[in-house]
């Protein structure tokens, strides 16, 4: 008799295992923001549903921090503006909400990171084409073959699944192993004064790091 606990357990422990050749291409991305981070640029992150979880997941290691005490920085979540989502959804249509944003908001330099696991939301793909039109970087957290966003990604880190669940799981190791090199360059360039002024240990902050 199947027992979908276990079965879940050994295909997540399988897809990570094959999740192991993405480690290059994390390590990319995490040098990419470093860069652009450093160069004064921000990121910009996207998607739908569980996706939207996963992208304001990667924000919050930014802003707040991951493990440790730094500056916050620059990165925001497209879905997070109701009234801006639905002003668009309704005035245009909702394969928009994204990319309008995007016109408005991006810059040459930018990072923008979208995540889908099966590539081929509408919204999603279209931000990824008008991120590469203005002159952002950008980077696709996808599964399988990356779907049509796969197209419009300038780095693609796409799970060996097809399965939406382990796509997730594993979008939620991604993104911490890319916020712990993230995380450790920016602790290295922190200014003593900075690092002096940082809040105590205890404070509450939103992050990995820190008991919610």
């Amino acid at each position: 008799m199947p027992e979908p606990m276990t079965d879940d357990l050994t295909e997540h422990l399988r897809t990570a295992e094959a999740t192991a050749t993405l480690l290059p291409a994390a390590r990319a991305v995490a040098a990419l923001l470093c860069e652009r981070f450093a160069a004064g640029h921000g990121l910009w992150t996207l998607g739908n549903g569980g996706s939207a979880a996963d992208a304001q997941h990667l924000t919050g290691e930014m802003v707040g921090r991951f493990k440790r005490e730094r500056r916050p920085l620059p990165a925001v979540t497209l879905s997070t503006d109701p009234t801006v989502m639905t002003c668009i959804a309704n005035d245009y249509r909702f394969d928009d909400v994204f990319s309008r944003q995007l016109l408005a908001l991006a810059r040459p330099g930018d990072v923008v990171a979208a995540f889908t696991t099966s590539g081929r939301s509408p919204d999603v793909v279209d931000a990824l084409r008008v991120a590469r039109g203005r002159g952002a970087t950008t980077v696709l957290f996808g599964g399988g073959d990356g779907g049509p966003a796969a197209a419009h990604a300038d780095h693609a880190l796409l799970v060996p699944s097809t399965t939406t669940a382990r796509i997730q799981e594993m979008h939620t190791f991604l993104l911490h192993a890319v916020s712990e090199v993230v995380d450790l360059w920016a602790v290295g360039t922190e200014p003593a004064a900075e690092a002096a002024a940082a809040p105590a240990a205890d404070d509450h902050v939103v992050g990995t790091g820190s008991p919610a």
